[in-house]
């Protein structure tokens, strides 16, 4: 992990260490793995993924346990949920406020890119729906560079 990373990653852990804190939470080994895990994770990883890593410290730890400390983390605003009609729900921790994704329909890749007309977007929207805009969501799906340079 590059200086900036790191410097990133342990200030957005602890700023979901103090939430959490502030809130009346326990800050366990185990709840920490999984702070840590969705502090510096680039790739909105599934619970899955994140319980395959934390059993690597933890062995004995459950998948449902894994999926309650998120479920926290989300009802906090420290986590972002990206849902999927597969059920293959995504999480963001390095990026919990709203922003757009662009997924690879084919190796699931998740990238956040950052868009300079969101902003003007999200005006739009409201002035054009007499909406108040409290959350959004904006996926886009395609298919990654990676993915296009492989022989099928």
């Amino acid at each position: 992990m590059k200086g900036l990373q790191l410097e990133s990653f342990k200030k957005r852990s602890e700023i979901i260490i103090q939430k959490l804190r502030d809130n009346g939470h326990k800050i366990t080994p185990q709840r920490l793995a999984i702070v840590k895990i969705l502090a510096k994770s680039e790739g909105h990883p599934s619970v899955e993924t994140i319980h395959v890593q934390i059993k690597k410290d933890f062995p004995t730890m459950s998948l449902a346990t894994v999926y309650r400390n998120i479920v926290l983390l989300k009802s906090l605003g420290e986590v972002l949920e990206l849902g999927f009609p597969d059920g293959s729900n995504r999480y963001d921790g390095n990026r919990p406020d709203p922003h757009p994704h662009v997924i690879c329909i084919k190796c699931k890749n998740i990238v956040d890119p950052d868009l300079d007309s969101l902003d003007e977007m999200k005006k739009e929207v409201a002035f054009e729906t007499d909406f108040k805009i409290l959350n959004h969501r904006l996926d886009f799906f395609g298919i990654c560079s990676n993915c296009m340079a492989e022989k099928v």
